[in-house]
């Protein structure tokens, strides 16, 4: 039995179409076949016909079986149209029947000028409408965001995109932590010292100033993804894995969060990288970059620490950072339990208990003191490990998969995407006003200096 999807992209001739949305369709029609998709492509770039048709081919080739690319290949269409303009998105909307999907795959604040459009129209009952982080650029421009999607279509109905909550670690995160009896009881302050979910990467801009020098570190990664990590490393036990119990459990995991010492001086860390040199490339200074405007004073590597007021997670601190042009890729969660209250006299002291949770590669590592071959009495720490096995969908596949289906557990919900920006508009207002340093390192290397002391 076939499920017939009507998708539209508004923003289909950009980058994120092309490089993610549409090979995530692909994996989906892989996995999925029965998915019959009318996939229609907006933008205001004029192509023809045969040119969108070939941008299509190219982003699905390799993704699924040739017969689900012909499928979508026979139905496709490109329509080049003022997507702001509500007469254009009326004439649009007439034409997708009544239950489509609208992805806007675009910046936010165009996103923001589609949906005010939207809301002079009369909307299918059965609209879904898709939209890329960030939501809003501050907790104010998030709310303005929430009051105007809400007049469209109900809350069921809208999926906020981040991309982290596809990616099949991230959800793996609700298995390890609510099936396995050695890490529940361990899941607290009582044997938790401290948490560090950190995505530091080794590419550099990458000729992305355009959207990057305009946002940073913290409003690109650790406002959105990291935080929402966090809340589900943290949250209790959901009564079940449907929208509203899982989303509910984020929002208040979400609402106990506050920096560290309530102070985003001393509680936020941001850096700059310096010309260097990472896998054998030389790096220029950031503000070199092409596109980047020095006086935006973008940092390039942030770093916050932040505490969950409640009785399990008291007195724990959770470090979040994110970088670019770093020497070691490292992307992940990092739990280090506190040491045995006790070691039998005769052993040497006893290495902490380290948890890793690999999101990039997706792996497990837990480390565990052990005896010494040469000595006995000596502790070492030995590493049990395990790969995960990485879903055949890609992120977006995925979240594809849940819009079709109805289903927005896997999307942002507008609550949350406000509480995350409550948390980290504090130290973006301390940053601007030059109250926390900017560091600087060099591409390649490790950090600043005196972040590794």
């Amino acid at each position: 039995m076939t499920v017939p999807v009507t998708l539209a992209v508004l923003g289909a001739s950009g980058d994120l179409a092309h490089r993610l949305l549409l090979p995530g369709l692909g994996t989906l029609l892989s996995t999925n076949p029965e998915y019959d998709v009318t996939l229609v492509g907006c933008a205001t770039d004029p192509l023809s016909h045969d040119e969108w048709v070939a941008r299509v081919r190219e982003a699905l080739g390799g993704q699924c079986h040739k017969s689900s690319i012909e499928r979508v290949i026979a139905t496709t269409r490109y329509e080049q149209l003022d997507l702001t303009n509500p007469v254009a998105l009326r004439g649009l909307l007439k034409s997708l029947g009544d239950s489509p999907v609208l992805y806007l795959a675009l910046p936010p604040r165009v996103s923001m000028a589609v949906c005010k459009a939207l809301t002079t129209l009369e909307i299918p009952p059965g609209l879904r409408i898709a939209l890329e982080k960030p939501f809003g650029s501050d907790l104010a421009t998030a709310r303005e965001l929430n009051e105007v999607l809400a007049g469209l279509v109900p809350e069921n109905q809208l999926f906020r995109i981040d991309h982290y909550l596809g990616k099949s670690v991230v959800i793996n995160l609700l298995g390890l932590r609510f099936t396995n009896r050695i890490f529940e009881h361990a899941w607290n302050n009582q044997n938790i010292e401290r948490v560090d979910i950190t995505v530091d990467e080794v590419l550099a801009l990458e000729g992305r100033a355009r959207y990057y020098d305009g946002a940073g570190a913290m409003r690109d990664m650790i406002q959105s993804h990291l935080l929402l990590v966090l809340a589900l490393f943290a949250m209790e036990e959901p009564p079940s894995l449907n929208e509203r119990d899982v989303r509910d459990l984020i929002a208040l995991m979400l609402r106990h969060t506050h920096l560290w010492d309530g102070n985003p001086v001393t509680s936020s860390r941001r850096a700059r990288y310096a010309a260097g040199t990472v896998a054998g490339e030389s790096v220029p200074n950031y503000v070199d970059e092409p596109g980047v405007d020095p006086d935006r004073n973008t940092e390039t590597l942030a770093e916050v620490t932040v505490r969950i007021n409640t009785d399990r997670w008291a007195g724990v601190p959770f470090r979040l950072r994110s970088g670019k042009a770093l020497g070691d890729a490292r992307n992940g969660i990092t739990v280090v339990f506190r040491p045995v209250d006790h070691v039998p006299e005769g052993f040497t002291s006893a290495p902490p208990n380290v948890l890793s949770i690999g999101m990039k590669p997706a792996n497990i590592r837990l480390g565990l003191s052990t005896n010494a071959e040469s000595n006995r009495f000596e502790l070492n720490q030995s590493v049990l490990s395990t790969d995960l096995a990485e879903s055949p969908l890609k992120p977006y596949g995925e979240i594809l998969d849940s819009i079709f289906r109805g289903d927005p557990l896997l999307t942002v919900r507008g609550d949350v995407a406000e509480e995350c920006w409550r948390i980290v508009e504090p130290v973006l207002d301390a940053w601007h006003q030059g109250l926390v340093p900017m560091d600087e390192y060099r591409a390649g290397g490790a950090g600043p200096a005196r972040w590794n002391l």
